[in-house]
């Protein structure tokens, strides 16, 4: 079990990469450009999960400093959320959870660092992610 744990998180790690290396800028209409090829999923672009969306796009909420990040998902073995990950549009990653699949649900909570809802951060955009170990990786565009 500790190998495909390890192969999962893995399997997340470089899935994560591949979003900050080739996705562009988030727009002031909230779009963004994901790589073509079935590599990451959103709700407007499901590729062959059409009809998944619901149960596997991360759903993100942002209060002051605090980002909650939700995927409505079963978790039970075979089929569960493996893991969220919060990242910068740079590539910072700012907050990740692994999950198992004894986990009631598939809910991380992070902050932004200290001071980033007056400075740095605001209006800034990030991403947050969320990894099916059977649909994939998926992501959800935001701004703090």
């Amino acid at each position: 079990m500790s190998n495909r744990r390890e192969f999962l998180k893995t399997s997340a790690a470089v899935a994560v990469g591949a979003v900050v290396g080739h996705v562009s800028p988030v727009m002031a209409g909230g779009s963004c450009s994901m790589p073509k090829g079935g590599i990451v999923y959103t709700s407007e672009r499901p590729g062959k999960w059409s009809g998944k969306e619901k149960g596997h796009t991360p759903v993100v909420t942002v209060e002051g400093n605090r980002v909650t990040v939700t995927t409505n998902h079963g978790m039970a073995e075979p089929h569960y959320i493996v893991r969220h990950t919060v990242v910068t549009q740079s590539g910072e990653v700012i907050g990740e959870k692994t999950f198992s699949s004894s986990d009631a649900e598939a809910k991380s909570e992070f902050e932004l660092p200290a001071g980033s809802s007056q400075h740095a951060w605001v209006r800034s955009s990030f991403y947050a992610t969320s990894f099916c170990n059977r649909h994939d990786l998926w992501v959800t565009p935001f701004k703090a």
